[in-house]
């Protein structure tokens, strides 16, 4: 990967009757948004679109011109249904076949395998996309600009952002820091939002959970800068402090 101070952003486009439809639970969003954060990139936008071309090849122009990166994942296997090659071609404005360089991988992996015409499709590739490796069962995914497309089976898909995360300009990592409140979060929004102005590069957000004694909030804030993640965490605990005395003056 190659490091960059600048922002680097990107958007999810998962492609599938079966994930709207709710026949199929989603896993990979949050491994993609963890990963992605992890080596410095930012995942803003996520859009769940069916096995429509046309919806697919809105939806892609349409982030590909905003983000850095888009992602996509499902619909490059090996069924009438899985369209997502062909649309992602349409999108580009370039034709697409099968790509020899997919049939060598097949051949490679299963000589004697038949090479019907299900698995051929598997084998199409837009044209001037490099494939992107899946160690997991073959059939490759692709980038083609700033395009990434995977599989959707969650083990494929990982294998394949694994494959392609060493081509990817990265930005400055996001750095994080979680404070205990013990405090409900209506007690502390408002004190809390004046920090958030007051320190205008980072992100808080609150987040209210139940434990064993009642209403609790995690407070989570984010930031590039170490020294003002310090400074931002800083004030927080200093206005947890200041919020706690009150509640327990109020109590007595």
């Amino acid at each position: 990967m190659t490091a960059n101070s600048d922002v680097v952003t990107a958007a999810l486009l998962v492609i599938g009757d079966e994930i709207l439809s709710g026949r199929t639970k989603d896993k990979n969003i949050g491994f993609i948004a963890e990963y992605l954060t992890a080596v410095g990139i930012d995942l803003k936008e996520v859009r769940v679109v069916p096995d429509i071309e046309d919806e697919i090849v809105a939806g892609l122009n349409a982030l590909r011109k905003r983000y850095t990166y888009v992602f996509t994942t499902g619909g490059i296997g090996p069924t009438h249904d899985d369209i997502t090659a062909d649309s992602v071609a349409k999108a580009f404005g370039v034709s697409i076949d099968v790509d020899p360089r997919a049939v060598a991988l097949f051949k490679e992996r299963a000589p004697t395998l038949d090479l019907n015409e299900a698995r051929l499709r598997m084998a199409r590739i837009p044209a001037g996309a490099e494939l992107v490796e899946n160690k997991v069962s073959t059939a490759p995914g692709f980038m083609i600009g700033n395009v990434i497309v995977m599989a959707g089976v969650p083990s494929i898909m990982q294998a394949m952002l694994d494959a392609v995360s060493g081509r990817l300009r990265t930005g400055q990592k996001m750095l994080s820091e979680t404070i205990l409140a013990n405090a409900r979060e209506g007690d502390i929004g408002t004190p809390l939002g004046e920090i958030a102005k007051a320190y205008p590069e980072t992100m808080i957000g609150s987040y209210p959970f139940f434990d064993g004694k009642g209403p609790n909030t995690n407070i989570v804030v984010r930031a590039r800068d170490a020294s003002v993640l310090a400074a931002a965490k800083l004030a927080i605990e200093n206005m947890l402090t200041q919020v706690n005395a009150s509640l327990v003056a109020l109590r007595k």
